[in-house]
């Protein structure tokens, strides 16, 4: 917003502000950044727009969550949970990795007290976080290939690859709850966003289904 009252007095960069927009450019990327619970982040088509579910995933946890030592936020996109958690918890070993370089690139530049490290899901981490994460949080792509095709045009100006998992559109969100276990430290806990079809996850494995903000089953919680 503060990008937009800047050159607002700049009619001709005001009217391509408008254009883009009406050609379906997000708001959030003309802005150039979002306020993300405690945090600002400066957001463009690198990254994922962080979603108000997942502001209220982090709204939850953050009261939740008992002094965590160790927090790994996976696919970090723009780094927005990594850091809010950092707000929370300024002493804990905060963790933020993704597996594409661009948008790792968004995090770095939001914020260099997180240890931003690149890879793909639990690749990205060393070995001496094994058994070792109190507190794991993850936003991964879950939608279904399928599902791409019906999303808003806006919506298909973010990366393809922070939303879309495979043609299933749980494929990411199982591998993570796949290997969960031996990550987590005694008594740690994860809290992972999944697709609003995709409660039924819970019966296939220990964790349990969390509403969102609108009552609508959003988030599992492994403990």
């Amino acid at each position: 917003m503060r990008r937009l009252r800047a050159i607002a007095s700049n009619e001709g960069v005001l009217l391509a502000l408008v254009e883009a927009r009406l050609a379906g450019e997000p708001l959030q990327y003309l802005e150039g950044n979002v306020q993300f619970g405690p945090v600002e982040v400066l957001v463009d088509r690198r990254v994922l727009i962080p979603r108000p579910e997942t502001e209220n995933l982090f709204d939850l946890v953050s009261k939740a969550a008992v002094a965590p030592e160790v927090i790994v936020d996976l696919c970090t996109g723009s780094g927005a949970l990594a850091l809010a958690f950092k707000t929370v918890f300024p002493t804990a070993r905060v963790i933020g990795a993704d597996i594409s370089p661009d948008a790792l690139a968004v995090a770095r530049s939001n914020g260099s007290e997180v240890e931003w490290l690149e890879g793909d899901l639990f690749f990205a981490l060393g070995p001496d976080l094994r058994g070792e994460i109190d507190l794991l949080v993850a936003n991964p792509p879950y939608v279904s290939e399928a599902e791409w095709d019906t999303l808003p045009a806006d919506v298909k100006r973010e990366p393809r690859s922070a939303l879309v998992a495979g043609p299933a559109g749980t494929e990411m969100v199982e591998r993570i709850l796949g290997e969960l276990d031996s990550w987590l430290a005694p008594g740690g806990e994860a809290w992972i966003e999944i697709g609003e079809k995709q409660g039924w996850l819970a019966g296939e494995y220990p964790v349990e289904v969390v509403e969102d903000q609108y009552g609508v089953d959003r988030y599992l919680r492994w403990t």
